[in-house]
């Protein structure tokens, strides 16, 4: 963290102007320190059970089908109710909601550190999730009405940005010593003291002020609904067919419900989701590069700890150091991307770094059964990084910039929303070309693999090996064509000039 995000003082009371200006005596430096480590304990979750997938399928019996659920049900709930969530803060005030979100989160991991069975754990993420909701919009409206527009809240979103591209490393890193360490349901009962810390700093933040209206509570069952059901139909199509009934029953929900969302979103008084946040070209832009983003990036964390450690033999711990590079490029990337958005228009910086981000996918593209860690993987993780880090920063500051100030808490929702469901969404897809492929060369081919190493018949583990590394490259080819739609998006919809202002000056108004 720069001096630039101490030497800022907080305001003695809410800050109602919506310029941002901090008056009073508290340091910002200690409340962006809570801030930021809340951000990283919930992004770290999206990732941190990846590693331990393998413990927990052994552990509690996990069937194949129902692994990708373990992470999924995460980003489902996470962004399914984040737009809730923000409208929440904006209702009852944001350092109360995220307080509440905090404590949801850390008795969820509680309660799946303790999970028996992998219903009850798979409940748990849920209630994760849920907590996620509430903390992270918060969390971001908090910086957006706490430092003043220009060098300060750029450096303040950098930290914060960081976070969601370093968090899903670090998760990796946690998730891998743990689980290798000490058990698998340590990736869960490590928030509990990292939460109350947390919740002890809150003290530090200061409230922003509340807003009149209530919670579209209609719109967050039928969106978050249609959302569940969509992802299901995708993932059972791949499994059982896509003319199959419940496939076509998951899909005919789907939208029915996200079309009854629409309509109760342009209706309604107070909807959970503004439909007059699309009408600038720009927002709309950033959070559909935001959702290609967020594809791309979980299914890759998803095959790739699956390859390190079915297909190259990796422990945990061993997997975990191994996306050391991805930690490295991301955290390079986001410092010198939020230097950069000053001086050059968001598209400028995002575009590029979408297009070497694809190239990384590429590179991974090319992944054998016995590909070398130093030559194939640790240079495409890097490249990847790069091109990732370098896109997080100017969409963030893209999708809040420019906003009315009632609604900072569902803009940054909105951008938190477009990563996790195009997570989930992503993992969906991706998972079943991955296993379409596999089993198109090998029936059956995860299941040959784990009986091949558990009965140590080496012939059978190779051919398996060699199919289900067949899926895993498809699915990356997959994720490259995500992130170029993102870029796509980008040079199209992302008009946005540069993010430098001067302290007291009007937000930027894009479009």
């Amino acid at each position: 963290m720069s001096a630039d995000s101490t030497a800022v003082v907080a305001p003695a009371g809410p800050d109602t102007s919506g310029s941002g200006r901090v008056s009073g005596g508290r340091h910002l430096g200690l409340a962006l320190v809570v801030i930021a480590a809340a951000q990283l304990m919930v992004v770290l979750d999206a990732t941190i059970t990846n590693i331990a997938l393998p413990a927990i399928q052994t552990d509690l019996g996990v069937s194949d089908s129902n692994l990708a659920w373990i992470v999924n049900s995460y980003a489902l709930a996470f962004g399914g109710l984040l737009l809730l969530g923000g409208k929440a803060g904006d209702l009852f005030g944001r350092r109360k909601m995220f307080q509440v979100g905090i404590a949801v989160f850390t008795l969820a991991s509680l309660l799946g550190g303790l999970a028996p069975n992998e219903g009850l754990l798979i409940g748990a993420r849920i209630l994760q999730g849920a907590g996620a909701a509430l903390a992270a919009p918060s969390a971001l409206a908090l910086i957006t009405t706490t430092f003043p527009a220009g060098k300060s809240r750029n450096t303040a979103m950098g930290v914060y940005a960081g976070m969601a591209g370093i968090g899903a490393t670090v998760g990796l890193l946690m998730g891998g010593v743990l689980t290798d360490v000490l058990d698998w349901r340590w990736v869960f009962f490590v928030n509990i003291p990292i939460g109350l810390a947390v919740l002890a700093g809150t003290r530090t933040l200061v409230e922003a002020e509340r807003h009149a209206g209530r919670l579209d509570v209609p719109g967050a069952i039928t969106g978050t609904g249609g959302l569940i059901a969509l992802v299901y139909g995708i993932t059972r199509g791949g499994e059982h067919g896509w003319t199959g009934g419940p496939t076509l029953v998951s899909f005919g929900a789907a939208a029915v419900l996200l079309a009854v969302f629409l309509v109760v979103q342009a209706r309604t008084a107070h909807p959970m989701m503004p439909l007059r946040l699309f009408k600038d070209r720009s927002r709309w832009g950033s959070y559909a590069t935001m959702l290609f983003i967020g594809a791309g990036m979980f299914a890759t964390f998803y095959f790739l700890t699956l390859y390190m450690q079915l297909i190259l033999g990796y422990s945990p711990v061993r997997t975990g150091f191994a996306y050391l590079p991805f930690s490295f490029g991301m955290a390079a990337a986001a410092g010198i991307s939020s230097k950069l958005v000053a001086r050059f228009a968001p598209r400028v910086i995002a575009g590029p770094g979408l297009l070497v981000a694809a190239v990384g996918m590429l590179w991974f593209a090319t992944l054998e059964p016995d590909s070398s860690y130093a030559a194939h993987l640790m240079p495409a993780m890097f490249v990847t990084a790069l091109g990732l880090g370098a896109s997080f920063v100017p969409m963030t500051l893209g999708a809040v910039s420019g906003v009315s100030h009632e609604d900072t808490g569902i803009a940054s929702a909105l951008l938190n929303t477009a990563q996790q469901i195009g997570g989930a969404l992503g993992l969906a897809v991706l998972s079943t070309i991955s296993t379409s492929a596999a089993n198109d060369k090998l029936p059956e081919a995860a299941t040959a693999l784990y009986r091949g190493l558990a009965t140590k018949d080496f012939t059978l583990a190779a051919r398996a090996g060699e199919a289900v590394t067949h899926g895993y490259t498809l699915a990356f080819v997959a994720a490259a064509g995500m992130f170029l739609a993102g870029l796509a998006v980008t040079a199209f919809a992302v008009t946005a000039g540069k993010q430098q202002h001067t302290e007291g000056a009007a937000p930027v108004h894009m479009g």
